[in-house]
């Protein structure tokens, strides 16, 4: 029994030495240099317009870094600064059958995220994350559009994360 409880100690150890900056959720944060987020609202700049698209993807973006970092958010000016526009609401058609009409249409989200990072200014970006999902041509986007967004909103939110606080 005290064989199994040793290496147990120097796991548990370890694991609790690394805590402040690395977190089981994949955020690679240095707490002591790094304590708050700001976020400024994503508009739509696309041509075709959902309206939902901008709350919801602002919702869920603010609510990634609450539940997944301990950082405080604040209105402006944090260690951690995102902003951006949704650039992009786009459908095309796929797959166009032999009678030349598409069998599935792809809608697409583009996202253009500015990020700054006040403390490492090498980690600072601006860059496009997009995310797309077909459907059935058959379909009315007024049918799928929200279950399709949410994915969509996930995905691209995912990505963000990843690439601001992950260091993937």
């Amino acid at each position: 029994m005290k064989k199994l409880i040793l290496p147990f100690l120097l796991v548990l150890a370890a694991l609790t030495a690394c805590y402040p900056v690395y977190k089981l959720n994949g955020a690679s944060i240095d707490y002591a240099v790094t304590k708050t987020i700001s976020f400024e609202n994503f508009p739509i700049k696309a041509p075709l317009v959902y309206a939902p698209l901008a709350v919801n993807f602002n919702d869920a973006l603010q609510d990634k870094y609450a539940s997944q970092t301990r950082l405080s958010q604040v209105k402006q000016d944090g260690d951690l600064q995102l902003s951006g526009a949704i650039t992009g609401y786009n459908l095309t058609p796929q797959a166009v059958k032999s009678d030349a009409y598409a069998a599935e249409t792809r809608l697409t989200i583009k996202i253009k995220v500015k990020f700054v990072n006040k403390n490492n200014s090498t980690e600072n970006f601006e860059r496009e994350f997009s995310a797309y999902r077909d459907f059935d041509a058959t379909q009315l986007l007024t049918d799928v559009q929200d279950g399709l967004c949410e994915e969509m909103i996930k995905e691209l939110v995912e990505e963000i994360f990843n690439a601001t606080v992950a260091n993937w």
